[in-house]
């Protein structure tokens, strides 16, 4: 990844966000890099402290994962955006402590709304969960 690349996902070296930030000690420190797409892809192991059922994530720890890539996908576009709703579908659950692939991409942006999608894979390539949102970019 370049740091052009990098700079459009980093936050800065005080960022709390729980999904990113690196600040962030009980965060899910996640690090996303940019597709030539200009999709996003995370690897990640999350623990077993972020888990609903012994063994699996809690299903509100799988959504963060699939808003955060959804919100990164806007940023690898320059986009700073808020999630205005989001659709979630539960297709198998995510195992805990095992290695999982986060995707995300931007289908596609009017004005200020970015729709986009995002996937949580097995290491098998295996989708387990699925999102679709809308984003509005925020004026700064």
């Amino acid at each position: 990844m370049s740091a052009e690349t990098e700079e459009l996902l980093y936050h800065g070296p005080q960022n709390h966000c729980f999904g990113c930030g690196q600040a962030n000690p009980v965060g899910l420190q996640l690090h996303f890099e940019i597709a030539e797409d200009h999709s996003v892809v995370c690897q990640a192991v999350v623990s077993a402290q972020y888990e609903g059922p012994p063994g699996y994530l809690h299903g509100g720890i799988i959504a963060t994962l699939l808003d955060e890539a959804m919100s990164k996908a806007n940023r690898a576009r320059g986009v700073t955006a808020m999630t205005r709703q989001m659709q979630v579908e539960y297709l198998r659950p995510v195992p805990s402590g095992a290695a999982i692939r986060i995707e995300g991409q931007v289908t596609r942006s009017e004005g200020r709304k970015h729709w986009t999608e995002a996937r949580i894979r097995s290491a098998e390539g295996t989708v387990l969960a699925h999102a679709s949102g809308l984003f509005i970019a925020i004026q700064r």
